[in-house]
């Protein structure tokens, strides 16, 4: 009974200690947005001064938004626009084509879905500089398209509402469809309605994934006014090797906190999805 306690404790000791190394960086995060000199901030790096703010303000936060010539709110909106939409298309196609592959009549469509899955084991940066050719060749560089339409399909995505189709009964869309119902009246009424986890977590999975996209949108834009904040960020590091600390620090938490208010709020579903997906495996 002891040992078992004192392995609790200690258990609880390395998350305790683990958890504060991983929410250190965010804190001083923070706490840096809310100084208004970048010096100040340099000289309280290294010290517990750092962790201290005496005069918090929202200025940085002002500054970059709405007064900064890196036109950094413009690239807020920009990165809002891609997320959405991307995340809308990823949710439509993928459980669409999830389900045709599940239960299609087509008799190939095994084969096609082990075809779509090992796609999955081709990294983006393999195909990156033919799919910059082939968004060229059509002419739609520097815009929200070629943002959006490379990440719309993806097989993971399609691997899991296809594993979460499989557990719908057949029997439901076979008395569904003796009632009159079409192939996708079926999937709109009953596969969807049941399924509501997996599309939560590929929604959060996938604006994760675009919102803290950069190599990509870094590539094919070259524009102001259609790059997203990831990108736009990296101009707060000023010539000659001067880092404003200040926006930097203010910039990085608006990229941030729409992210964790997504997962806060939709956490419930993710750790369900995430746990029984693993049972399935």
């Amino acid at each position: 009974m002891v040992q078992r306690k004192s392995k609790d404790i200690a258990f609880t000791t390395f998350l305790f200690l683990l958890g504060l190394i991983i929410i250190t960086p965010i804190f001083l995060m923070f706490v840096s947005s809310l100084k208004d000199d970048r010096f100040e901030i340099m000289r309280d790096m290294g010290s517990l001064k750092a962790f201290v703010v005496t005069h918090p303000t929202l200025h940085n936060f002002k500054e970059i938004l709405f007064e900064s010539v890196q036109n950094f709110g413009r690239s807020f909106f920009n990165s809002m626009i891609v997320l959405v939409i991307t995340v809308v298309l990823t949710a439509v196609v993928c459980s669409m084509t999830g389900y045709a592959l599940q239960r299609g009549k087509l008799r190939i469509r095994k084969f096609i879905f082990l075809g779509v899955l090992s796609l999955y084991i081709i990294p983006m940066e393999a195909i990156m500089l033919p799919l910059m050719y082939q968004v060229s060749s059509w002419g739609i560089t520097d815009t929200y398209a070629v943002q959006i339409l490379p990440f719309v399909a993806s097989p993971l995505y399609i691997y899991l509402f296809y594993n979460y189709f499989k557990e719908v009964p057949i029997s439901l869309s076979e008395n569904a469809e003796l009632e009159g119902a079409s192939f996708w009246r079926v999937f709109k009424d009953i596969y969807l309605p049941m399924n509501k986890a997996p599309i939560i977590t590929v929604c959060i999975l996938q604006g994760m994934d675009m919102w803290n996209q950069y190599l990509w949108p870094l590539l094919v834009t070259t524009d102001q006014r259609v790059r997203p904040m990831s990108v736009a960020i990296s101009s707060f590091t000023g010539t000659g090797g001067d880092i404003y600390w200040d926006q930097l620090m203010a910039a990085s938490v608006v990229m941030l906190l729409p992210v964790l208010i997504l997962f806060i709020i939709f956490q419930r579903f993710f750790i369900e999805s995430v746990g029984s997906s693993a049972v399935k495996g």
